[in-house]
């Protein structure tokens, strides 16, 4: 009987596999309920000329830079079947001192979000973490306008993008 898991975890490790002109490229990763190591396909079938020679390179030698960018490729997790897990990957880390949103006369804040890795994040809980303000706090700033995004609060933001925070909440159309 075959371990049921579905969180699993790269091993560090890529298999290439040649038979006569062909190549076979898996990741290959490793259950955390029962340690059975599986393959996901990278390639299969391939010709040795469709593939760049670095990038084979790369595969043979375990490249750890090339291990992550197919543990992370959304598209073949996908086709193999099996979900990223992002629980717990990711920290906000501010080089900026504290902000007072509270306060009436705070300047006006242009914030820069930046990914190291595209581990999707729901934009309201970047703002939550980074502010320290409730999710209601938040959305009511969105809502009044005081907070401007360019993404809804409820989406998964996984690239950088940046966005405004206003000292109070702009005059309505008729009004300005």
């Amino acid at each position: 009987m075959s371990c049921r898991s579905t969180r699993h975890r790269p091993t560090g490790k890529i298999r290439v596999n040649a038979n006569h002109k062909l190549l076979d490229v898996w990741l290959l990763i490793c259950c955390d309920l029962c340690g059975r190591t599986s393959k996901v396909p990278v390639h299969e079938r391939i010709t040795v000329r469709a593939l760049d020679h670095e990038r084979l390179v790369m595969f043979e030698n375990n490249d750890p830079a090339m291990v992550r960018q197919l543990t992370m490729d959304a598209t073949l997790a996908h086709r193999a079947a099996y979900q990223l897990d992002w629980t717990g990957t990711w920290q906000l880390d501010t080089d900026m001192p504290f902000y007072d949103l509270q306060r009436a006369d705070a300047a006006p804040l242009k914030v820069v979000v930046r990914f190291e890795l595209p581990a999707p994040v729901r934009v309201e809980k970047l703002l939550t973490a980074g502010f320290g303000l409730s999710r209601a706090a938040v959305r009511g700033m969105v809502d009044s306008g005081r907070i401007r995004l360019p993404l809804r609060l409820d989406a998964k933001a996984r690239e950088d993008f940046t966005f405004l925070v206003l000292t109070a909440p702009p005059l309505p159309p008729e009004r300005a």
